[in-house]
């Protein structure tokens, strides 16, 4: 088969009638459980599609079905991966077997890999497939969602996780081994009795963002337990260690000093600074479900809380909460220097507004007047800037 041959296979798979057009799909080496062998913990995804290489999705859907698979019409499906599979995948994608290396045909070096395990070694592989984005069904499935987050591939809240705590399986992990609970208690005296009781980091259906994801060079993550997997990190980012952290589906989108929390959804624009214990709500921490995005070149000082959207050049002073329902005064001066920095802000001059009443707007500093313990709200004169050596 030659190249112009494989270009013309991929064209009438494409045509035929059990062909479906992924919109993420990849082959995973699965964890299973120590008790039930029929529960996956874990699946470990070496590369993922994300809406490319169709080519690929092709040829992987013909050798299944020519193996005896059928391809159904639903938002996911989860293949074992078997010899036929792998032989008629591996036959196909002959003209490129000798360029499968580093970082050319990702998905040929994975068929290539499966060629050379024994039979009984396939068992622990499978080939997942994304056809919409629905709620994921599968274990795998939210893997491969959350590994298109971490990647970068898709973009913050741009995937359906509805559900997905209710498919993983709460496990202990002792580094990147899943453990099963049960199988721990049921074998918890022979474990602990011969001296070889596993050393636990942590229990949690998610594993840790370091356990599945290789970061940019320039990126640094001190503390490995304080980012969640399916969170996004952006090359630059600094990570410190005490009460940072980044849960899953939040992140950020440039260099960014992350010395606080970032909760679930929680969005951190590039040149921001999330200072030591300040928190960003979440959509389920009193935000009424919307999620927050924090604009660029941010502080948010030590301790305080931000439960709305900010827009670029926001201060956040240390210590306090700026809430939806929370109440700031702003003088008729600050007004009109921060309708000049919003044009679009059509709001009517009044002495207080709401939180939400402010959320994206550009350049504002919220602050406590420590003698009268008023909150008031400012156009801000300072520009945040990151040390460029520490970043």
């Amino acid at each position: 088969m030659t190249k112009e041959d494989f270009s013309q296979l991929v064209e009438t798979i494409q045509a035929s009638e059990y062909y479906q057009k992924p919109l993420g799909f990849g082959i995973a080496r699965v964890d299973r459980g120590q008790k039930d062998n029929g529960k996956i913990l874990q699946a470990t995804f070496p590369f993922i599609n994300w809406q490319e290489n169709y080519g690929s999705a092709a040829i992987f859907q013909k050798a299944l079905v020519d193996a005896g698979f059928s391809i159904p019409q639903k938002s996911e499906a989860v293949f074992d991966v078997d010899r036929d599979f792998v032989t008629n995948a591996l036959s196909m994608c002959h003209p490129w077997v000798s360029e499968a290396k580093g970082d050319a045909h990702k998905n040929v070096q994975l068929i290539k890999y499966l060629d050379a395990l024994p039979d009984g070694e396939l068992v622990n592989y499978r080939l997942v497939f994304l056809f919409a984005d629905e709620a994921p069904q599968s274990v795998e499935a939210v893997y491969l969602k959350l590994y298109a987050l971490s990647t970068g591939k898709a973009p913050l809240r741009g995937v359906n996780l509805s559900g997905a705590f209710g498919v993983l399986h709460n496990v202990a992990w002792s580094g990147n081994v899943p453990i099963e609970l049960d199988w721990l208690r049921e074998h918890e005296l022979e474990l602990k009795m011969s001296g070889e009781y596993p050393l636990i980091d942590s229990v949690d259906k998610f594993p840790r963002f370091l356990q599945h994801i290789i970061p940019a060079d320039n990126t640094r993550i001190l503390d490995a337990a304080k980012v969640r997997m399916g969170a996004q990190l952006a090359a630059g980012t600094t990570v410190m260690p005490g009460a940072s952290y980044i849960n899953f589906n939040a992140g950020t989108l440039g260099p960014v000093m992350v010395e606080g929390r970032i909760s679930s959804s929680a969005v951190v624009g590039k040149g921001s600074d999330v200072g030591g214990g300040a928190s960003i709500l979440g959509v389920l921490s009193g935000t009424s479900g919307n999620p927050i995005s924090i604009g660029e070149n941010c502080l948010l000082g030590a301790n305080s809380v931000t439960g709305i959207p900010l827009g670029d050049g926001c201060i956040v002073d240390a210590g306090i909460a700026v809430l939806e329902g929370t109440k700031f005064r702003m003088s008729e001066t600050d007004y009109q220097k921060i309708k000049e920095a919003n044009p679009e802000w059509k709001a009517e001059y009044k002495e207080f507004y709401k939180g939400r009443e402010l959320a994206g707007l550009n350049g504002l500093h919220f602050r406590q007047d420590s003698t009268t313990g008023q909150m008031k709200v400012f156009r801000s004169n300072k520009e945040v800037k990151l040390n460029e050596e520490l970043h």
